[in-house]
Parts: C-alpha cells; sequence; structure tokens
C-alpha cells in the first residue's frame, strides 16, 4: 500500500491520501466547507495582492512544468505559480519530496524553493477572528476524531493562534486506530520559530471544518521576495501510528535537525 501519493494537477499540486502507517487515510481533498483545501499543500495567500490561494475568480494557479525521480530516491517538481491573468510568471517553484522510514513512523522531506523574475511582496489576510495563513498546511480527514494540537510545551489544545514553535502534533482517533502527524519546521528557515495557525474543529469555520495545521510564517508581517533571490523553505511532516508525546515528538524532530 502506498502511503501517500503526490498529485500534480493545478490548481494546487498536493500530498493526497496522506495515510497512517496502518493504512488511515489521514487528509481530506476539496472539502465542502473549504474546496480549495487540498490535503497537505503549499501555498501563499497573496503575491503582490493576486490570490495563491482560494479557488474562487479571480486565483492564481500553480502549474507543475516537469516531475522527476519517485518517493524513494525524491520527487523534483518545477512549478510555475500563474498570475489570474493567464499570462505572467510570478513565482518559480522548485518542491523535492523524499520519502522517509522511521521508527514506527515515516517521514516526507518536504523542500520549498521559490524564486521571483522580479521583487514581489508575499502576504496573507491579517488575524481577527481567522487569518494569518499562508505556507506548509495540512487539512485532516473528517473521520479523524478526538483531535488534540501539541506544542513542545506538551499542553493539549483545540486551537493555536499564532504561538511560534519548532514543531506542531495534530494526533487522534483513526478508524484503523489512533494516528497522528507532526509538522517540523527547519531552525535555518526564515522567522524560526515560525508561528503556528492550527485547529481542530471549531464554531469560528462554520459545519464541517476539522483538523487544520498551517506553518504560517507570514502570520505577523508580509515577506519581501526580491528577484532572482531563492527563498528555501525546509519542512518534515513525521506520521506515525499510535499516541505520542511530546518528548517523542521533540526527539523526532531533534533527529531530524541534529
Amino acid at each position: 500500500m502506498r502511503r501517500w501519493r503526490a498529485v500534480w494537477d493545478p490548481p494546487r499540486p498536493h500530498v493526497h491520501p496522506l495515510r497512517s502507517p496502518a493504512g488511515a487515510c489521514l487528509t481530506v481533498d476539496a472539502p465542502a466547507d473549504h474546496p480549495w483545501h487540498h490535503g497537505l499543500w503549499f501555498a501563499i495567500k497573496f503575491v503582490d495582492g493576486d490570490n495563491f490561494w482560494e479557488e474562487v475568480p479571480p486565483f492564481g494557479v500553480l502549474r507543475t512544468r516537469t516531475v522527476t525521480g519517485n518517493p524513494v530516491t525524491g520527487l523534483r517538481a518545477e512549478i510555475d505559480w500563474v498570475r489570474p491573468d493567464g499570462e505572467a510568471v510570478a513565482v518559480r517553484e522548485t518542491r523535492e519530496l523524499h520519502h522517509r522510514d522511521l521508527d514506527g513512523a515515516y517521514a516526507i522531506d518536504w523542500t520549498e524553493t521559490l524564486v521571483a523574475a522580479r521583487d514581489v511582496v508575499l502576504d496573507r489576510t491579517p488575524f481577527t477572528t481567522w487569518g494569518g495563513y499562508g505556507g506548509l498546511t495540512l487539512r485532516g480527514a473528517g473521520d479523524w476524531t478526538d483531535t488534540t494540537l501539541c506544542l513542545p510545551d506538551g499542553t493539549s489544545r483545540a486551537r493555536v493562534l499564532g504561538e511560534p514553535a519548532p514543531w506542531c502534533a495534530l494526533a487522534g482517533h483513526t478508524p484503523a486506530g489512533p494516528a497522528g502527524v507532526v509538522l517540523c519546521w527547519h531552525p535555518q528557515n526564515p522567522r524560526h520559530p515560525v508561528p503556528w495557525y492550527a485547529s481542530t474543529r471549531a464554531e469560528t469555520y462554520g459545519t464541517g471544518w476539522a483538523n487544520f495545521c498551517n506553518a504560517a510564517f507570514l502570520w505577523h508581517e508580509p515577506l519581501r521576495l526580491p528577484a532572482g533571490e531563492p527563498l528555501v523553505l525546509r519542512h518534515r511532516v513525521i506520521v506515525h501510528d499510535g499516541h505520542w508525546d511530546a518528548a517523542r515528538a521533540a526527539e523526532a524532530y531533534a533527529t531530524w535537525t541534529g
């Protein structure tokens, strides 16, 4: 059984399904409440004011040009961020995905390299009751229940609103048993430790909402990306069965960064 599948179709290349080692599907693609959520994906809300997040016209499209390799040796995709007018390319992206087998778990090492053809500003909707999002994001399946969020302090949460941390864990029960995902932000990334925007279930977002986790590196302010200057963002997505406490997640993070 394949543990995860990379999808390269526009408007948002993504990973779905993302499965636990026991086989439970942990992601959802295009849920009715937010059809622009696609499993495990990377996007920025605004590039020079053009929307690359919600798929409500006019919106920008991430169009894959080439894909090489395989999950074992590594996948490498070249992706154009095409503005809503369909002509200009705002950003060129290189996305690298590598599968790593771990003890009782596995990981996807996900590296983004963004290069702008001219100076651009990466931005978000500032947080009020919602907002602040942009970057690597997970939307979890609706039958992943009794979920909680955990940061390195070990406290269980239902929501995380801009708290900075090197990693954020989402865990709960699936039809195949308990399982979880730890999203990790590398210390060499800009704006480390990254603010997290995450929720299990909250009435703020409407009926059906569940299981969202975002490494929101634009939470506090936009980021200017000068022409030709690569922005490199490294992540590790750890997928595990069973119950992991904060100490085990921290150990897995340290193994990655050590």
